[in-house]
């Protein structure tokens, strides 16, 4: 029991003051920057939008469902097909918190290569997308729906309080779980599998490559939870190769981003999307496995005392483990809280509705507002941990069953 307990409080002390890092940052851009700015510098076709879509989404803490109604108002918005695709593809890999623990778990070069690679797949999906939206053979898009940006908190004071809000508790709640889920998973890797497991496969890199899209792609799993997986997983035997195209297209994709895609983009937009993960995550890691030196660059930077000696870190580590549980706890307390409230409080006026798809704060607050923009809402409340939304007033059922469609989720009858 204890060989857990180690392994665990060892990977979260070397990832945890990067995390708080990335978190705080992460608050200061969703309460300092205008997220009207994006649409701003996308509009456009060619190669200018497409590459600021890329650098904007990059940095962006936002996993593969939470990009997704961000990068169909920018569409919506105005910004061009071919940035938008740019944008939902370099997005979800990478992100200011990501970046961080990337580095603490995984060394320099993966925490450089892993922006470069979002950055390439994000400017070669953007740009096939962009040549057939030119020659017109992508289809129509779905209709508009309800969505705009939110609005910055005024008052310098008010940006401040947003900032820790948001970065310490909005994004706790949206990546909490699976953030420990990664660190659970890791330990059984670490704990549970032979030192030189992967040794035996390392002749068949590609197959490896190809069973961990296969797994990867259509799951869930946020750019920060993937890295202590592919982390343990580098530390059993597997090449750097097969660990960056898990940490690339593990976050990119899911079954629920691709159906939104498929929704606001059109089924040949979906096909480029996937195909430029999927292309961009093998071939940089073909390039880390085979060229000369690369291989043992990366091997040689995973800071294998991070997950063998975390137990003897400093009190500074400490803390700041100590304080990334106590928040995730309190935040996903009050998550699940909030879901008990909401089902004793619910009236016989609120018509209830299962939606697929929702796996973050950004997920919720886009259905509660599209809903509640259609004519005779009242009242509209989403349970993010049932997967269900509330809604009071004299409106359609068929209305709201399309409105929750439009927004790129699925009805469940």
């Amino acid at each position: 029991m204890m060989d857990y307990v180690n392994a665990f409080v060892s990977m979260l002390n070397g990832m945890s003051p990067y995390l708080l890092l990335g978190f705080l940052i992460a608050g200061v851009l969703h309460a300092f920057v205008p997220s009207t700015i994006y649409s701003r510098y996308l509009a456009g076709t060619g190669l200018r939008p497409v590459v600021t879509a890329a650098a904007f989404g990059i940095p962006l803490p936002l996993c593969s469902c939470g990009v997704l109604p961000t990068a169909v108002a920018l569409r919506r918005s105005g910004a061009s097909r071919a940035s938008s695709t740019s944008f939902l593809i370099a997005t979800p890999q990478t992100g200011v918190d990501s970046i961080a623990a990337t580095y603490s778990m995984m060394g320099l070069p993966f925490a450089i290569l892993r922006p470069v690679a979002a950055l390439v797949t994000a400017l070669f999906g953007g740009l096939a997308v962009g040549h057939w939206e030119r020659k017109g053979a992508l289809g129509d898009v779905a209709g508009d729906a309800n969505y705009e940006f939110s609005e910055l908190p005024r008052g310098f004071w008010n940006k401040v309080i947003e900032t820790f809000k948001y970065g310490f508790f909005d994004m706790m709640q949206s990546i909490g779980r699976w953030l420990l889920i990664g660190l659970v998973v890791a330990t059984l890797i670490t704990v549970l599998l032979p030192d030189d497991f992967f040794s035996t496969y390392a002749r068949w890199p590609l197959l490896n490559m190809f069973i961990i899209v296969l797994v990867a792609v259509p799951m869930y799993v946020c750019a920060t939870g993937s890295i202590p997986i592919a982390a343990a997983l580098m530390l059993k035997g597997m090449s750097p190769g097969c660990a960056l195209v898990l940490l690339m297209a593990g976050p990119a994709a899911n079954v629920a981003s691709m159906f939104v895609v498929n929704n606001a983009f059109g089924r040949k937009a979906t096909i480029i999307y996937l195909l430029s993960i999927i292309g961009g995550a093998i071939g940089f890691g073909l390039l880390v496995d085979y060229w000369p030196g690369l291989r043992e660059t990366f091997t040689a930077a995973l800071p294998c005392h991070v997950m063998q000696h975390g137990m003897h870190a400093s009190w500074f580590n400490t803390v700041c483990s100590v304080a990334l549980i106590s928040m995730i706890v309190v935040a996903l307390g009050a998550k699940y809280m909030k879901s008990y409230q909401i089902k004793h409080n619910k009236t016989t006026a609120m018509k209830e509705f299962k939606v697929k798809g929702m796996m973050c704060a950004h997920c919720k607050a886009n259905v509660e507002k599209g809903l509640a923009a259609l004519p005779g809402v009242e009242k509209v409340t989403v349970d993010l941990a049932k997967g269900t939304a509330l809604v009071e007033g004299s409106v359609p059922d068929q209305l709201i069953i399309d409105c929750i469609e439009d927004l790129g989720y699925q009805y469940v009858p």
